[in-house]
């Protein structure tokens, strides 16, 4: 069970799709399950991830620097088995603790990308660990009681995460760091799954349900592959070590005016449908 200090977190985290305020607003946040090392239950803790470009998210046991590791750290060595939930999907994941030098390379992206995580380690003598959480391949679960209500919590965590990345990129040093570079190419791997997936399964779907929309998903299609050459533009600047924040952040800004207009047409014009309202 959550203690009360978590409570009120995991309460507006779960009511607001993965949005809270105060300690914790505009960071990236989750919810982690896992089973009492002791008491077998399952215990929920809202945790700060960082992206990890894969399948994989990574969790620091920081525990603010405190002298010991939090209990959510005890309980996966006993059961690595755990729950994620990203305001989005629920998912089981496998947690793996790292160690030598992967450990050490990705504890110096994470404070690179924010000093916090340096100030933690000063505080305490045990090394702090991290964490990589891998997806368990399966159909994840979403909170929405419809599919176009879940075609809205989608495109709102792609807006959320690009305001982050925007916010990021405005806030770093002359030269682009290793961590906000593997969270631009987070955000434009899961762009472009979730297209992929549109464009293979929902757009046949209305296609054949509803002929008359055929101009809205040419429409989105035609945006689909606009938003590719964005995406393809901002990988391939991603490669150059002495990439410069001024460059980066045009290729961010015109890729995030174009997924905005994107998804709001798309909801206007499909989510009506995708609920039933005219012809399902």
């Amino acid at each position: 069970m959550p203690n009360d200090f978590h409570t009120p977190i995991i309460e507006e985290f779960r009511a607001n799709n993965g949005r809270v305020g105060g300690w914790f607003e505009g960071t990236r946040l989750l919810l982690l399950t896992t089973t009492g090392a002791r008491s077998g239950r399952p215990h929920t803790t809202p945790v700060g991830y960082l992206p990890d470009g894969g399948d994989r998210v990574l969790v620091i046991a920081s525990a603010g620097g405190a002298p010991r590791h939090p209990a959510w750290f005890h309980n996966l060595l006993a059961d690595p088995i755990v729950t994620v939930e990203d305001g989005v999907f629920t998912y089981q994941a496998t947690a793996t603790v790292l160690t030598g030098d992967e450990r050490d390379r990705l504890f110096a992206r994470a404070v690179e990308a924010d000093p916090g995580w340096a100030d933690y380690q000063a505080k305490t003598t045990r090394v702090l660990p991290v964490v990589a959480l891998t997806a368990i391949p399966g159909p994840p679960r979403t909170g929405a009681t419809s599919t176009g209500g879940a075609l809205a919590m989608i495109h709102d965590a792609f807006r959320r995460e690009l305001r982050l990345i925007r916010e990021e990129v405005a806030r770093s040093g002359p030269v682009l760091g290793a961590q906000l570079r593997v969270n631009c190419l987070s955000v434009c791997r899961g762009l472009h799954h979730h297209h992929t997936m549109e464009d293979a399964a929902m757009f046949p779907g209305v296609e054949r349900l509803r002929p008359d929309l055929d101009p809205v998903v040419d429409r989105l299609r035609t945006e689909h592959e606009k938003i590719a050459g964005l995406l393809a533009r901002l990988q391939d600047v991603l490669g150059d070590a002495d990439l410069g924040r001024a460059e980066v952040q045009s290729r961010v800004d015109d890729l995030t005016a174009a997924v905005e207009s994107h998804l709001d047409y798309e909801e206007r014009e499909l989510i009506p449908v995708l609920d039933g309202a005219g012809a399902f």
